[in-house]
């Protein structure tokens, strides 16, 4: 099979894959999940933009949109209250993916570094802000036509945040880190050679925080919780360990609350749907009266330590990029993201099986190979039914989405469209259309409900 010539939407330039002309620095349009301003250039006749990466992104979006609104109704598909993943769980990781291939067209040809390097951590600055405005605390609940939050409340860390810090530091290793010498790729040493240093890192970053999570102890611990009715409570949570991966005594939990602070957390844990925590256990539920003492505990899934293996995610994606740039044939792309993304898969099974669970909110190594491998494989289907057999009407609506994806993660995901709609209702403010959809939402699904057993 044959490569099409690749232009990615909003680079700032074509990039012809083999082409050794130089190019002025460029970035990608979206850096994965968020939207692109500029323009994309006329495509010369014989050059194809990939739009597979657009797909891609866009039934990530999808997906996204799905397990939101669906997966309070269906647990199977909603966040694993711990240990395990499912499909809910996939989201996250497929869009750092995606922000890694990004960039490895974004900063095919650098003619600065240091000017390339401003604009990624303007960028990243930029998409951080925003993460901790809409997920900060600053908008309410959507039923709430209230906004506002407590500076020493703040939650600091959130999606946004993480896809910020995962570009920057990838965008950085792609940028400073890696072979500039010309050169053609003839196998798969040569590429290994000179993005070597990229590896290095991410092994780095993996022993970095499997040794803390398994070697730092954990000491026993205190926090106080305000009730509805303006009672304090006070709970003491008894760890003295080392190694242990459960909510209450785990070191993601512990860095965060020694860095940030408790009262900077997600005050909304997954780990609430446990049988720990919830009589209605795995959905929400009222609290079982000998619950455990962290039940009420904030907890980020998206905090410090666990970042270090979602830049991981981010890199396996920029390599499967540097697959596009560097093998012409697309026989040869898909055996690399093949053979990678099952080596993935089978260590990241092999790792649950003998004893290192899948977990998103640690965001442990078997879950990061496996959403990896997942997402390497999705990709490379995507790419082939897409960019290589042409069907490309079917999936219109997905790479619309694609394009647009950060508008609209700020609008669904993080509830702006019905905080804003929910402000126009007529005579009382229960009397609106957001109300009245989730009536209907919950009648279909009364009327015609899933085998969730």
């Amino acid at each position: 099979m044959s490569a099409p010539k690749i232009v990615v939407h909003g680079s700032g330039g074509e990039l012809q894959e083999g082409d050794e002309e130089h190019y002025p620095d460029v970035e990608a349009g979206d850096g994965g999940g968020t939207a692109t301003t500029s323009s994309t250039r006329v495509v010369a006749p014989g050059r194809e933009r990939l739009v597979s990466l657009d797909v891609f992104r866009g039934v990530t979006v999808a997906l996204m949109i799905i397990v939101d609104d669906v997966g309070g109704l269906i647990p199977k598909i909603s966040h694993s209250p711990w240990d395990g993943a499912t499909l809910a769980d996939f989201v996250f990781p497929f869009f750092l993916f995606v922000v890694g291939i990004s960039l490895a067209f974004a900063y095919k040809r650098v003619s600065n570094r240091v000017s390339a390097t401003k604009k990624a951590v303007l960028r990243a600055a930029n998409l951080f802000l925003l993460g901790l405005l809409l997920q900060g605390g600053f908008f309410h609940n959507i039923h709430d036509l209230t906004y506002g939050v407590d500076i020493g409340k703040i939650r600091l860390m959130g999606v946004l945040q993480r896809i910020a810090i995962a570009y920057l530091l990838v965008a950085l290793c792609e940028i400073w880190l890696r072979d500039v010498r010309e050169g053609g790729i003839g196998s798969g040493y040569t590429i290994i050679r000179k993005y070597r240093c990229q590896l290095l890192v991410g092994l780095v970053l993996t022993a970095t925080y499997t040794v803390i999570l398994y070697g730092l102890p954990v000491p026993d611990w205190v926090y106080d919780v305000t009730s509805p009715n303006s009672t304090m409570k006070h709970f003491m949570v008894k760890c003295g360990v080392r190694g242990h991966t459960g909510p209450g005594c785990n070191a993601v939990g512990m860095i965060d609350r020694s860095i940030f602070g408790i009262q900077h957390l997600y005050t909304r844990p997954v780990y609430l749907k446990t049988e720990w925590c919830s009589i209605d256990s795995p959905n929400n539920g009222p609290l079982p009266s000998d619950a455990a003492p962290w039940c009420e505990a904030p907890f980020d899934p998206e905090g410090l330590l666990s970042s270090l293996m979602a830049i991981v995610t981010c890199l396996v994606g920029l390599q499967f990029g540097h697959v596009i740039i560097h093998f012409k044939g697309n026989d040869e792309r898909m055996v690399w993201w093949s053979l990678s993304a099952l080596i993935l898969l089978a260590l990241g099974f092999s790792l649950d099986l003998f004893g290192l669970p899948m977990n998103k909110s640690l965001y442990s190594l078997s879950y990061t190979c496996v959403t990896s491998g997942t997402a390497g494989l999705f990709f490379a289907g995507i790419y082939l039914l897409v960019d290589v057999y042409g069907y490309k009407k079917p999936v219109l609506p997905m790479e619309w989405m694609g394009k647009h994806a950060l508008m609209i993660f700020v609008l669904v995901a993080c509830n702006v469209a019905p905080i804003l709609l929910q402000g126009f209702y007529w005579r009382v403010p229960n009397n609106n259309v957001v109300r009245h959809l989730n009536s209907l939402r919950y009648l279909l699904f009364q009327e015609f409900p899933f085998d969730t057993n």
